[in-house]
């Protein structure tokens, strides 16, 4: 009897774990749809009411906090269902456009550190101008893998593009593919962005329609012609390119263009033409209000280029732009009044 009661015990508590294992795997299924499937929402969210919000709008630096605050979470959804490629590269390239932001301070307090002959201040931020250029080179890498993999590598074959959300995504992803190899060369330290990047993005520009974007996919290409030695088409004049680019962006009232201009012309050191580009932009914004559809956009081209402004200012007069003063120079016939700080008030 005693035999058979162990053998009934034996049977219960076995079945008993059976049972156990099948309700915890079922759990786990029910667990596992339920991420899924807010994964979906959570993405979809984002692509159709998030992204298109935050275009709208005009604060770049809460963008920052915003997209570094959430790429790991909705990223995190990749785990459940698909990767979310198409989002990836716009949450890694706008914090790679946080990173850089970090990496042009670190710049400006170099700047200041020479120009009061602070060796020790100097080095530092150097050194953390570097950091913060290899944190932005790897975001902006990790966008570009993103754009790859949504849509094959750039520079062969065009990939279909029907959605205007699909050829904005494919633009971001070529800007930062661009930029991460940027970043990467002023960090000066490798963090494995081919160097064939520039190429592939410059033809892959093709792909979208200039006008529509606002003469951005032109002014992608124009800049590499510039900065490329031998990249430059037989009959073709980048800088040409470039100006007509930004009589794009100002019809269009997103601006972007300008930037393109600004950049390449100060990589060649043609400090007049950096200047009359910030100024052309300082201008064509107070005359003409950015497409609300995206403000963002052109909110970013100017922060982009106040901060070329702010080197500018800073290594002339050991100060950033002025407030309300972008536009204008130090060396202008008609300059802003020097801001001073009376230090007994400090007192």
């Amino acid at each position: 009897m005693r035999d058979s009661q162990r053998q009934a015990a034996r049977w219960m508590r076995n079945t008993l774990i059976v049972l156990m294992a099948l309700v915890m795997t079922g759990c786990a299924q029910v667990r596992q749809m339920m991420y899924k499937t807010t994964g979906d929402v959570m993405v979809m969210y984002a692509q159709e009411v998030q992204v298109p919000y935050v275009l709208t709008t005009q604060d770049v630096d809460m963008n920052c906090g915003m997209s570094q605050a959430l790429t790991p979470l909705l990223m995190s959804f990749g785990q459940v269902r698909g990767e979310p490629n198409k989002l990836g590269v716009m949450v890694y390239g706008s914090a790679g456009i946080c990173a850089e932001a970090r990496a042009r301070e670190e710049g400006l307090r170099y700047l200041r550190a020479i120009k009061a002959q602070d060796p020790n201040e100097a080095e530092d931020a150097l050194a953390a101008q570097k950091r913060w250029h290899v944190l932005a080179a790897e975001r902006n890498y990790t966008a570009y893998k993103h754009l790859v993999a949504a849509f094959g590598e750039p520079g062969g074959e065009c990939p279909a593009l029907k959605e205007d959300f699909d050829q904005l995504i494919y633009l971001m992803g070529l800007l930062s593919g661009l930029q991460a190899l940027n970043n990467e060369i002023a960090s000066t330290t490798s963090v494995g962005v081919p160097k064939n990047v520039a190429a592939k993005a410059e033809r892959a520009a093709g792909c979208l329609d200039d006008k529509k974007w606002w003469g951005a996919p032109m002014a992608l290409k124009a800049t590499v012609w510039a900065l490329l030695p031998g990249a430059t088409p037989k009959g073709e004049d980048p800088w040409l390119r470039l100006e007509n680019a930004a009589k794009i962006g100002e019809r269009k009232r997103v601006r972007l263009a300008h930037v393109f201009w600004a950049l390449a012309a100060q990589s060649q050191g043609k400090t007049d033409v950096v200047k009359d580009v910030i100024r052309r932009h300082a201008k064509a914004k107070h005359k003409k209000m950015a497409k609300p559809k995206y403000r963002f956009v052109d909110e970013l081209a100017t922060s982009l280029l106040l901060a070329i402004s702010d080197e500018m200012w800073t290594e002339a007069t050991g100060h950033r732009t002025p407030a309300g003063a972008f536009g204008t120079f130090w060396d202008d016939q008609k300059a802003p009044p020097a801001e001073t700080v009376d230090l007994d008030d400090l007192l």
